[in-house]
């Protein structure tokens, strides 16, 4: 393949909190490049998974949830998904199969009635969601939108993906590939690393609690064996909040840690040494360069 015949272009996937955005682009890569959970607005910042079909590289933005901000975190997430978007050569809009078309819905929806970006609706969960419905949703956001081309799939399965990928490859522009035919994921290793641990805040600890924390890799060497040793700060607002990161006896920080651990062998190839230390910082959610260190604008 010569670069004359290749094609290359950005993709912005939006969507509310727990769409199944990350679910997707990960199928649409072939391997996890972003961390999921069933919580809602587990994608904090713009992540880009590399996908390819054919001779096209898909450069697929994730995005975080698109929902009503409350606190500097919120604007600066729901201000990472909307730049996200800029510049894209089309926008992929993810809507839950199984839900209404609520407030939330429409909040993401109706701005993009006026953008010119050729507009992909992808309803998505259709193994679970009630297949009568699908038709009357689709309807009712063509008219919000009038989207171009519309995907009933399922992330989670595959089911529609192969149809819903070659049909994005089709709209991208003739140019070279931006990145190795190789790379997945535009994160560094360091981002890869806090991403992965975060994830297990959210499958390990209940209610608000992983929301109300972030991760930050401090330090990351790599060994003379070949190894990797990396240095997190878990940072949370309260000691309380500490005491149960930190579970009876240091027990629940250690099953993060070895959890975490695992993945990131299995990601990185390599043997990794990972050191998790939770630390109450009662104001992190208004630490600049906390907002950098993460992968996040500072918004006013």
């Amino acid at each position: 393949m010569t670069p004359s015949s290749q094609s290359c272009g950005l993709v912005a996937i939006v969507g509310a909190p727990n769409a199944g955005k990350s679910t997707l682009v990960n199928a649409l890569v072939g391997q996890k490049v972003a961390i999921t959970s069933p919580k809602a607005q587990t994608t904090r910042t713009r992540l880009m998974g590399i996908a390819i079909e054919g001779d096209t590289q898909l450069l697929l933005v994730d995005t975080p949830g698109i929902f009503e901000p409350k606190r500097r975190l919120d604007r600066a997430m729901v201000s990472a998904a909307w730049e996200g978007t800029h510049g894209a050569d089309a926008v992929a809009v993810v809507v839950d199969g199984r839900g209404g078309i609520g407030p939330k819905v429409r909040a993401i929806v109706e701005p993009l009635a006026t953008r010119k970006e050729p507009k992909l609706l992808i309803l998505n969960k259709v193994d679970i969601a009630d297949k009568p419905r699908l038709l009357d949703h689709a309807a009712r956001l063509h008219e919000m939108a009038a989207f171009d081309e519309t995907f009933f799939v399922s992330a989670q399965t595959g089911d529609g993906l192969p149809e819903m990928k070659a049909a994005l490859a089709k709209r991208m522009p003739e140019g070279p590939w931006h990145f190795p035919e190789d790379q997945v994921s535009d994160a560094t290793d360091r981002m890869l690393a806090a991403e992965v641990t975060r994830e297990q805040l959210y499958h390990q600890l209940h209610e608000e609690l992983p929301y109300a924390s972030a991760v930050d890799t401090e330090r990351y060497l790599e060994r003379d064996d070949g190894s990797v040793e990396i240095h997190q700060q878990i940072f949370v607002a309260r000691d309380t909040q500490r005491a149960i990161v930190l579970g009876k006896g240091g027990q629940r920080i250690k099953e993060i840690g070895a959890t975490a651990r695992k993945e990131l062998q299995e990601l990185l190839g390599v043997r990794v040494h990972l050191y998790l230390h939770v630390k109450v910082k009662p104001n992190w959610e208004e630490d600049r360069m906390l907002y950098r260190d993460i992968g996040l604008d500072w918004v006013e």
